[in-house]
């Protein structure tokens, strides 16, 4: 006699999604497509607003995001949840600004899960360092300027454990994520190792989004632009000579007032 195994229970999955850096219209199609079949909705706080007025209005969604000092659930405990609904069997959308895998903890994740034996997927998404910059027309490299581009947290839990002195003296771009809390320190250590205090910098606040800020000026000055101007996160911090080339190339502050002035006359 044959004794009649039980088939395991069928696991659900997760996808880790990116989500651009805020303009909904920088969703790839498949983040679109999982956010509308997805039975959970997982968000962090730099999903924007218009990408989740794309969310079904059935499908729970649950915000988990993180801030500076502020985080609404510790990273192990959401990994947790993760595994916890997957193994109820729900299809999950981990939906995380920028780029899941660049700054966005989405590696983390993934691990736990794979341990766990859940099924994962990521769908990559537009990184804010390069998509912000673009919008505020700084392309991160650029013939006879940037032959390469530099990523750097610019966020850390004691202090920035990073080589200050290559990067003083790297002829290409770099790009700050989280590094407004750290400014002063970004400055001070850069010209400290070498960087020409009037290297060409910008910041760039609400990276593409309606309400996104640019302000260029020298790295000398930054802190006093961030002052002056009250900017809050988050705002990326984009350091070399591509950042000439924002006068020239901007276009996405003057699409804007062109719409606000088209609607202003249809109204």
């Amino acid at each position: 006699m044959f004794k009649l195994v039980q088939p395991a229970p069928k696991h659900g999955t997760v996808t880790i999604v990116g989500a651009g850096p805020g303009d909904a219209d920088l969703l790839t199609i498949k983040a679109l497509r999982c956010i509308q079949s997805a039975d959970i909705i997982l968000y962090d706080r730099l999903v924007s607003q218009d990408i989740r007025d794309l969310f079904p209005t059935e499908t729970p969604a649950f915000y988990v995001g993180k801030a500076a000092g502020n985080h609404c659930i510790p990273q192990a405990q959401l990994n947790q949840l993760l595994i916890e609904k997957a193994q109820k069997g729900y299809s999950i959308c981990r939906l995380k600004g920028g780029d899941p895998f660049v700054f966005g903890r989405g590696g983390e994740e993934m691990l736990a899960l794979h341990q766990a034996g859940i099924q994962v997927e990521v769908v990559p998404g537009v990184t804010a360092g390069v998509g912000a910059a673009a919008y505020s027309g700084i392309p991160v490299t650029h013939r006879g300027l940037a032959q390469a581009c530099t990523f750097i947290t610019g966020h850390g839990e004691k202090s920035l454990d990073v080589d200050w002195s290559s990067l003083a003296k790297m002829q290409h771009t770099l790009v700050f994520y989280m590094g407004l809390g750290n400014l002063a320190d970004i400055t001070k250590q850069l010209t400290h190792h070498g960087m020409c205090a009037d290297m060409p910098a910008a910041l760039i606040e609400n990276g593409c989004r309606k309400d996104q800020r640019t302000f260029t000026g020298q790295l000398s000055n930054l802190e006093q632009i961030a002052k002056q101007h009250q900017l809050r996160s988050p705002t990326l911090i984009v350091i070399g000579r591509v950042v000439e080339l924002a006068e020239s190339l901007h276009w996405f502050a003057s699409l804007t007032s062109t719409n606000a002035q088209i609607a202003q006359m249809t109204a």
